[in-house]
């Protein structure tokens, strides 16, 4: 049995508690929060669902946490800023990870997370969740597979709200070090399923912008432009300040033998699907388009890896610093006014302090 151990237990976590509560093979034994108040909800959470009658410990230092022996697995929940260096001291300490969105908000310490899993023979998931989301695996098999010729075209939109309340609820919320933009908040799970489905990014061009909805200091809308190795395009257009309120996500692929969109406020619905000769392959589409379980399915792919030694991780360390470099590109594009060369071996969300989003002043 694996042991798990809960660095944050705000919000988030509670999505993995649910999950954890599914899986027999792995069990909640520490959890860390600065807050002791919510660290007794989440115990208390997992302990009346499961009938568990373990100890689960308490640490108000997520040091005290990555050092306890018996966890195997260290689950970070806490805020973007901090991703990157819990993940490190996670690995330096013989740990397994599992890290929310994103990976971290640097270049520098995504690769150096990379390296350190690597040097440590452990094992880091990123959340991109969406992934394993089956009707995502199924369209992924089927582009993999030639049923839809080759990809021409992808374009990825979020279209969503948050208000100036979202942001006045806690005072890391907009700001670069800490939170990182929304393109990396919000967009990030779009902007990795086009970069997952269309290959190889060889440049990016992009531009970012502000309202005067919110006095924060990140972006509140964002469009780019990627060219894959493949000779297809991708269009990511994505913006916070939808009024009155979300109009939620979608994401369409235009090819030479079909073309489909998928989209709503949980990327749930097939809007449209045509596949030349594919008329069996469209219904089962159809049929996973409502299907979800995706974090059910992600801890399961990682728990295999974990115990079978695999290296078939679908969303590990290096494939989330895929996202984050479209995004990093996208941020670095608008400062010089050029499409950057990918790779983007270099760049921190702190760079960003210095460079004017265009917010217009209330």
């Amino acid at each position: 049995m694996l042991k798990i151990g809960i660095i944050g237990c705000g919000y988030i976590s509670q999505k993995h508690l649910d999950t954890l509560l599914r899986i027999n093979r792995v069990e909640l034994a520490a959890v860390s929060d600065v807050q002791k108040s919510k660290m007794e909800t989440a115990a208390n959470y997992y302990r009346k669902a499961k009938g568990h009658i373990g100890s689960i410990e308490y640490y108000e230092d997520y040091l005290d946490l990555i050092q306890d022996e018996e966890i195997d697995i260290v689950l970070i929940a806490v805020i973007s800023g901090l991703h990157g260096n819990i993940a490190k001291q996670a690995l330096l300490a013989g740990k397994h990870v599992i890290v929310e969105k994103p990976l971290a908000l640097s270049i520098e310490e995504a690769d150096d997370i990379i390296s350190l899993s690597k040097a440590k023979q452990k094992k880091v998931l990123v959340c991109h969740q969406l992934r394993y989301r089956p009707v995502m695996a199924k369209i992924k098999q089927v582009l993999k597979e030639g049923h839809l010729g080759d990809p021409y075209l992808g374009v990825a939109s979020a279209r969503i709200n948050r208000s100036p309340e979202y942001y006045a609820q806690a005072t890391w919320r907009g700001s670069w070090e800490h939170d990182g933009g929304m393109l990396i908040n919000q967009g990030i799970h779009i902007v990795d399923l086009l970069i997952w489905l269309l290959g190889d990014m060889e440049t990016v061009y992009g531009e970012i912008g502000a309202g005067s909805l919110h006095q924060k200091e990140t972006e509140d809308f964002a469009a780019g432009i990627i060219n894959f190795s493949n000779h297809a395009k991708g269009v990511i257009e994505v913006n916070s300040v939808t009024k009155p309120s979300n109009q939620g996500y979608s994401l369409s692929l235009f090819c030479e033998k079909g073309s489909l969109t998928i989209s709503g406020n949980g990327l749930d619905r097939l809007d449209h699907c045509f596949i030349e000769n594919g008329d069996l392959l469209v219904e089962e589409l159809k049929t996973l388009s409502s299907k979800k379980n995706e974090h059910f399915y992600m801890y399961q792919n990682f728990i295999d890896c974990i115990e079978n030694d695999q290296s078939d991780l679908v969303m590990d360390a290096s494939e989330g610093k895929r996202a984050l470099e479209a995004i990093f590109a996208i941020y670095q594009s608008n400062n010089l006014k050029n499409p950057i060369t990918m790779p983007v071996t270099s760049f921190s969300t702190k760079e960003m302090k210095q460079v004017s989003v265009g917010r217009k002043k209330t």
